[in-house]
């Protein structure tokens, strides 16, 4: 479906400059985008190594394991279902760590191994409550240090980066917390 969406906006665009005369000005957006991408890819690519080597340092030297413990807790009414302390809370509290440090794309690959050892642990073809919850929290996660965004920001020229602070705080914690309640409410209603 998304890529019939994407065709219809590609398709959309070309008639509009075709109609308005600015295929050569579609032309120059298109090649220059391309190359801006390719850019901001492969700057973005250092940061996202060195975090997720990071992360991955911290769970082999048990930090992820102290981690899970201290979110014990919050773990256990987050997801129930979940052995304590197995491989997938510790999974998800590496992702959890890495999104309240605003590595966005770096957590992706946390959150990926996170959602497999979930998976291992759901013995149906269709996701669980577990893997809703964590696809919440994953999605409107807090984040206290957008590190992606602010070097985005310093990349194109902001002075002051991390400006942006208080309005990402309220705004990601606003988001988890609706997330996290409509979630829970909506997780007895499909219990069986």
């Amino acid at each position: 479906m998304l890529n019939y969406i994407w065709t219809g906006l590609i398709l959309f665009s070309i008639i509009c400059a075709a109609a308005t005369g600015r295929i050569q000005q579609l032309s120059s957006a298109v090649l220059t985008g391309a190359q801006d991408a390719v850019t901001l890819v492969i700057s973005m690519t250092g940061m996202m190594c060195a975090w997720t080597g990071l992360m991955n340092i911290a769970d082999k030297g048990g930090i992820t394991l102290l981690l899970s413990k201290a979110l014990n807790p919050l773990m256990s009414w987050l997801f129930p279902s979940c052995r304590k302390n197995g491989k997938a809370e510790r999974a998800m509290c590496m992702n959890m760590t890495a999104n309240l440090m605003g590595l966005g794309n770096a957590a992706t690959p946390l959150g990926i191994a996170a959602m497999k050892e979930l998976k291992k642990e759901n013995p149906t073809d269709t996701a669980d409550n577990a893997m809703a919850m964590f696809v919440v929290i994953n999605a409107s996660s807090i984040q206290l240090i957008p590190t992606f965004t602010a070097a985005l920001r310093a990349q194109f020229g902001s002075a002051t980066p991390f400006d942006i602070l208080p309005a990402v705080w309220i705004t990601s914690l606003g988001a988890l917390a609706v997330g996290v309640l409509c979630a829970k409410a909506l997780e007895g209603l499909f219990d069986g």
